[in-house]
């Protein structure tokens, strides 16, 4: 502590009065994990991403050389990991795409540190299994190499991709034509609790290779559900490249450079409305946050697939639905219900 204090006063005698520096997106590197079960395209969608990002691109495979299949979609690098998956050959895997001059670090995946053999999981069977800890307290030993691993990716220069399995479950359920289908759905991911809480953007994958983002720091992404493209890599890069100057709020000028204007100029039209009219709060709410038409229409799909005390003890909390305008809200409300959705064989 004393030692950090001397710095500081050193600095400030050399002039540099703060400490602080101005926060700027363009310094930060893309964090990205996606996470599905198996056939949902993690690998593909990644590098989907890993393109729109741009520049030279480093995969680290411990998928048995599948990284490779797309090769002839574009340029990348690749190596690949054999077991055993112990967590300082990921680390000394992404120091040296970094030293290599590497843009972007495909992990793919993220799934054999954890799970895969040699792995964290193996690794405290064979503290616990040792003598000196039990289960619980072997978790000491491994906690670090857990964190060592996390903080690699924070950490990189680079921009990192994430790939993790998820753990399986099958749902019978019924196509268009009314027949009797089987489909594999994804759960938690096959690693350590919080895993999303480490990325930017964290997607999960459906088996029909269908995105939606549990988390997006960007808001790029909130309540949509779509397929990767080189353009979600593209959008990502925009948002991390974008103006980092503070939004200058000018009432008479026609054109809006950056989103936060843009947004300043909609609340002006909507509470100093120019005919002086009083607007009544759905009209207000309306223009703010648009039609509700589309979500209710979402909600009501959900009623049959959530069981109805569930479906009815959830909506309750944002009753009436139909004047349920906040944008932050009906996703808040929709991604409940997803999580309790079910399928029963009719």
């Amino acid at each position: 502590m004393d030692g950090w204090i001397k710095k500081a006063k050193e600095n400030r005698k050399k002039g540099d009065e703060s400490m602080f520096k101005r926060a700027q997106k363009s310094l930060s590197k893309a964090r990205i994990c996606l996470c599905g079960p198996a056939g949902s395209g993690k690998t593909y969608s990644a590098l989907r991403v890993a393109s729109g990002l741009g520049n030279r691109i480093a995969m680290i495979d411990t998928e048995h050389g599948s990284g490779a299949l797309y090769s002839d979609m574009l340029d990348y690098d690749i190596l690949e990991l054999q077991p055993p998956f112990d967590c300082t050959k990921y680390i000394n895997a992404i120091k040296e795409a970094e030293n290599q001059g590497y843009n972007t670090i495909i992990i793919d995946s993220l799934s054999h540190a954890w799970a895969g053999e040699g792995g964290l999981l193996d690794f405290h069977a064979k503290v616990a299994s040792g003598g000196k800890d039990n289960s619980y307290t072997a978790w000491r030993q491994v906690t670090p190499l857990h964190t060592a691993l996390i903080e690699a990716m924070l950490q990189s220069k680079c921009h990192i991709i994430a790939t993790a399995r998820s753990k399986m479950e099958y749902a019978i359920d019924k196509d268009t034509s009314g027949k009797t289908i089987i489909r594999k759905i994804g759960m938690q991911p096959v690693f350590r609790d919080g895993l999303e809480y480490e990325f930017m953007i964290f997607f999960d994958l459906s088996q029909e290779h269908t995105a939606t983002a549990t988390k997006d720091r960007t808001s790029l992404f909130d309540g949509k559900y779509f397929k990767i493209t080189r353009e979600t890599g593209e959008m990502i890069y925009t948002w991390l490249t974008s103006n980092n100057d503070k939004p200058v709020l000018n009432l008479n000028q026609t054109q809006t450079p950056i989103n936060e204007q843009k947004e300043a100029h909609k609340l002006r039209d909507l509470y100093l409305p120019r005919n002086k009219e009083k607007l009544d709060e759905k009209k207000l709410k309306q223009k703010a946050f648009g039609d509700n038409t589309e979500f209710l229409k979402c909600i009501e799909k959900m009623k049959g697939r959530v069981d109805p005390d569930t479906f009815n003890e959830i909506c309750k909390q944002y009753e009436p639905l139909d004047k349920l305008y906040d944008r932050a809200k009906q996703i808040e409300l929709y991604n409940r219900l997803k999580e309790k959705e079910l399928f029963a064989m009719m």
